[in-house]
């Protein structure tokens, strides 16, 4: 933008971006950015905040939140100021005892949200989340707007997993088709250590797993961008309809293009990830089973009804922010807390992390 601008106008390189006004977009309460293997400091000293752009910016506040004023029951609206005031001291650590460690409170939930009595946490939280679904899995609008969300890939699999064992269709199984990327800085020797076999172990966020189990009728996300101008974006949430050897025919659950049928097809992804000390190619649908998904995947998705199973503590700034906002009605959250639980009580506590020195500077 400098380079542009300086035709126009001679001072444009002392100029931020040349002196045009840029607008970001975010929310510091929110997930922060991701450094692999970064500390407290390396994660905050990653946010705008802390750049030297910052001086040069003006803040500008969205006061309302907009998915409660969705609410259109009048039992939703009645508790909304409750539900608002909550959430305000949550995402700004106000609530809370001051843990061991030197990053987190622990807060307690609130009697309405919290499900207390439960023998097996998966099938409580999944009970309460998708009770119309589970009485009448042939009817997919039980399927809009509805999520369990946790903490970690683990916990989310489990769900999908006892999710997909009471549906009564068919099974299909897709294998991926694994290898090492080929790079100047990769010779044989390490493709021949790496095999496909112990390639096709390796799961991380955002790109599928090497066996993709599917079954008519589920819910499943889009892991990678496809047709922005259709509506198949990171994040998209679909409804298998038909399957195919290498083509997945599913429809848009939410959104501008709802009800729309398209066809899926196999990609090859290219994963680079900080633990794995190689590059590897996966060719797979780029799709995951989502009944349950990560609080940090759940991140701009707006649910009527949503389930939080902690089966785990949150581990960083802003997950439980980010999942007890993503529901338009304090009626449709739960919780379960299962990381501390023991027969003869129950918890009724959590972790919530809550950096906050990230918000120097915004006010």
């Amino acid at each position: 933008m400098r380079d542009i601008m300086h035709f126009s106008n001679r001072n444009s390189e002392s100029m931020p971006f040349g002196g045009k006004t840029i607008v970001f977009g975010g929310d510091f309460r929110q997930i922060l950015p991701v450094i692999p293997k970064g500390r407290r400091q390396d994660i905050v000293n990653a946010t705008i905040n802390a750049s030297y752009i910052w001086d040069h910016c003006q803040v500008l506040k969205l006061t309302k939140n907009m998915r409660l004023q969705a609410a259109h029951t009048s039992v939703d609206r009645a508790g909304l100021g409750d539900f608002a005031e909550w959430i305000l001291k949550v995402e700004d650590g106000a609530i809370g005892n001051k843990t061991d460690g030197l990053y987190a409170c622990t807060i307690k939930i609130p009697d309405d949200i919290l499900i207390r009595e439960w023998h097996d946490p998966i099938k409580a939280i999944v009970d309460h989340t998708y009770a119309e679904y589970i009485n009448d899995p042939s009817n997919d609008n039980h399927l809009e707007k509805v999520a369990v969300l946790a903490p970690t890939l683990q916990i989310v699999d489990d769900i999908n997993d006892y999710m997909m064992s009471l549906s009564s269709n068919d099974i299909e199984t897709f294998l991926s088709s694994d290898t090492v990327s080929k790079s100047k800085f990769q010779n044989d020797f390490i493709a021949s250590i790496h095999t496909p076999e112990f390639i096709n172990t390796i799961k991380c966020s955002g790109v599928p797993n090497h066996v993709l189990k599917l079954k008519v009728g589920i819910p499943i996300m889009l892991l990678r961008n496809i047709d922005h101008s259709a509506g198949l974006s990171n994040g998209t949430r679909m409804v298998v309809t038909k399957l195919g050897k290498r083509v997945i025919k599913a429809k848009i659950l939410p959104g501008t293009s709802m009800g729309q049928k398209f066809f899926i097809p196999r990609m090859t992804l290219t994963l680079s990830d900080h633990r794995i000390p190689f590059k590897f190619q996966r060719r797979q649908f780029p799709i995951m089973v989502s009944y349950g998904m990560t609080i940090n995947k759940s991140q701009g998705q707006s649910l009527s009804r949503v389930g939080l199973l902690l089966k785990n503590h949150v581990f960083c700034h802003g997950q439980l922010y980010v999942a007890i906002t993503r529901v338009t009605s304090r009626s449709g959250l739960k919780i379960v807390v299962a990381h501390d639980h023991k027969e003869d009580e129950c918890v009724d506590d959590t972790h919530n992390v809550v950096y906050k020195e990230v918000f120097r500077n915004v006010s």
